[in-house]
């Protein structure tokens, strides 16, 4: 099966994220919206080099926006949230 580039897109880091990673071992990342879990799971550990042992993802909806009296909405988009096996972690902006 051919890797596709678009099935990571970016991590996601947040206080909830930076508290899940410290209890559960558990890392977050933007997803392409066609990417399964499967894909997910083989992307997370050829990029990063670590065995992942769970993956939760959901469908995430774009706010609605407004500037002025124009209002738009932002793009859907998908989250996957990647259990790590026990020992393993991802080197991210740790330090930012």
């Amino acid at each position: 099966m051919p890797y596709r580039k678009n099935i990571l897109k970016r991590p996601l880091l947040t206080e909830k994220i930076a508290h899940l990673q410290d209890a559960h071992n558990q890392y977050a990342f933007v997803v392409g919206q066609e990417a399964n879990k499967i894909e997910i799971k083989r992307a997370v550990e050829a990029k990063y080099q670590v065995k992942v042992t769970a993956v939760r993802t959901m469908q995430m909806e774009g706010k609605v926006k407004r500037l002025g009296r124009f209002s738009g909405k932002r793009a859907d988009w998908k989250k996957a949230i990647v259990t790590l096996a026990p020992g393993d972690h991802i080197e991210m902006a740790e330090n930012v």
